[in-house]
């Protein structure tokens, strides 16, 4: 296990938008895990911070970064907008390539809630780039048309207690036409509050990156 590592602050500088961002890069990095947070939640949320670290100390970098401007977060229809968010993905994506120490990692997304939607279209439109998706709480059923082109190997997490979520994820399963798999978390609800279920989400979401990412 890797030591603890200090974010680097990056700007994302985006088409109609600039991005606050944190970065870790883990020497020898084994890939990149780019974060889709939900709605009304943003770069600095402490449960994808969580497993973040857990994937830095792993070997595995990590962008967590802002999907809306302030201004934007501050228009509620924008937090759901997921043409918008895809968009903000595909952004930070690129900006990836372009960084010179960055492009040749294998990449891959972290999607919680309306993030995870946006995952998904992204995961879909750049294809086998994509090593991996992880879906944490999310809402497949807001990217429907996008399942069937998801080429990434891709594993959905949901609570035991989390039932609509629940339900449209095993609908999803069917759809998605790569590797992937679904699993319940016992005891858990939406924001997988309860003790030890995020350090199951982040034990999960590192053992997937492993078979996937590296």
């Amino acid at each position: 296990m890797l030591p603890s590592l200090a974010p680097r602050p990056v700007r994302l500088e985006l088409p109609h938008a600039t991005l606050l961002g944190d970065l870790v890069v883990p020497p020898r990095a084994a890939g990149i895990v780019v974060f889709s947070h939900g709605s009304g939640s943003s770069r600095i949320s402490p449960r994808n911070a969580h497993v973040a670290k857990v994937l830095q100390q792993a070997g595995f970098g990590t962008l967590l970064f802002d999907l809306l401007t302030e201004e934007e977060d501050r228009a509620f229809e924008a937090r759901f907008d997921i043409d918008l968010l895809t968009r903000r993905l595909l952004g930070a994506a690129s900006w990836l390539r372009r960084e010179q120490r960055l492009h040749d990692l294998r990449l891959g997304f972290f999607g919680a809630s309306t993030g995870a939607a946006a995952a998904f279209n992204a995961a879909a439109e750049l294809g086998h780039r994509v090593g991996a998706v992880i879906s944490r709480g999310g809402r497949p059923d807001l990217a429907l048309p996008a399942l069937g082109r998801v080429q990434a190997s891709t594993l959905l997490i949901v609570g035991g207690q989390d039932w609509p979520v629940l339900g449209a994820n095993e609908r999803a399963l069917a759809d998605l036409p790569g590797p992937k798999q679904l699993h319940v978390v016992p005891g858990a609800s939406h924001l997988f509050e309860e003790p030890g279920t995020l350090d199951e989400v982040a034990h999960l979401t590192v053992d997937w990156c492993r078979q996937h990412l590296s």
